[in-house]
């Protein structure tokens, strides 16, 4: 008996060292990207490619393939993970971040268009600062978005905080002995208390994680002990979780075309048939 439990356990260490070996992050990102479309019922058309630097998926609408980033695949360690990345790139998509973009550059362009570069307007429409806020909230609101398509798949939704806090984060944080992203992967972890609080207790068995929550854990049990604090903190995820789900079913009914894509199609159309007389 003793040596067949040492052969097993031998079995079991080769076994999860192959599985070490072969597990490779690009080549997982079209099987975990086909359950995410699958479980959630969204345009099964969709396909996924795994592209160098930045992804680009402005133009997902018409090719039907969801670009996913190399870089950000390089902060993943499981399957979980990769669903973290592929979901929150389908978040942006979701929420129309790319439709959004383009339209804010055609508002900022019609209002600084005749002003010159050191006009306040054009200074306050050109700010670092609000190039930055706005990306911030795009990418807080894309995390959440991909929570929720993670949930329905089996995926463990707090990966996503695992590969939040594993990228770079700002020498500030690192200052202050805060994990990297602290504000991205407390929304994250808000939205999940809220809304998925199995998904919470459940935990995550890593480092990263565990580091995340010795920061985490003491702001929650502060919110929760003030009623007030605690009664706006309920009133805003039951409004994030309420526009997630308006923008995924909207995403559904129209075949994989955003709301906001949707109405950026339909302004462009009006301004380019437009007549002058």
């Amino acid at each position: 008996m003793k040596k067949f439990i040492a052969l097993m356990f031998t079995f079991m260490l080769m076994a999860g060292s192959s599985y070490a070996a072969t597990w490779v992050a690009a080549d997982r990102v079209a099987e975990v990207g086909k359950t995410l479309i699958s479980k959630n019922n969204l345009p099964a058309k969709t396909t996924f490619k795994v592209v160098n630097g930045e992804a680009d998926n402005s133009n997902t609408a018409i090719t039907n393939v969801i670009q996913v980033s190399s870089t950000d695949l390089a902060y993943t360690g499981n399957d979980s993970e990769v669903a973290a990345v592929i979901a929150n790139e389908m978040g942006h998509i979701i929420n129309g971040t790319y439709s959004k973009n383009k339209m804010r550059n055609a508002a900022k362009e019609a209002l600084t268009g005749n002003l010159s570069p050191d006009n306040i307007i054009s200074t306050a429409a050109n700010s670092e600062f609000l190039a930055n806020k706005t990306s911030l909230n795009d990418e807080k609101d894309a995390d959440i978005t991909g929570v929720d398509l993670m949930v329905n798949t089996g995926y463990n939704p707090l990966a996503m905080i695992v590969v939040i806090t594993k990228m770079p984060g700002s020498v500030w944080e690192a200052l202050r002995g805060k994990p990297a992203n602290t504000e991205r992967a407390m929304n994250v972890f808000d939205y999940l208390s809220y809304n998925y609080p199995s998904k919470v207790k459940a935990g995550y068995g890593c480092q990263e994680y565990r580091a995340f929550l010795a920061y985490a854990e003491p702001i929650a049990q502060e919110r929760n002990s003030n009623p007030k604090k605690l009664e706006k903190f309920n009133n805003e995820q039951k409004k994030n979780k309420a526009l997630r789900a308006q923008n995924i079913e909207k995403y559904k009914t129209t075949g994989g075309v955003s709301g906001w894509a949707a109405t950026y199609s339909i302004l462009k159309n009006l301004t380019e048939s437009s007549e002058r007389y």
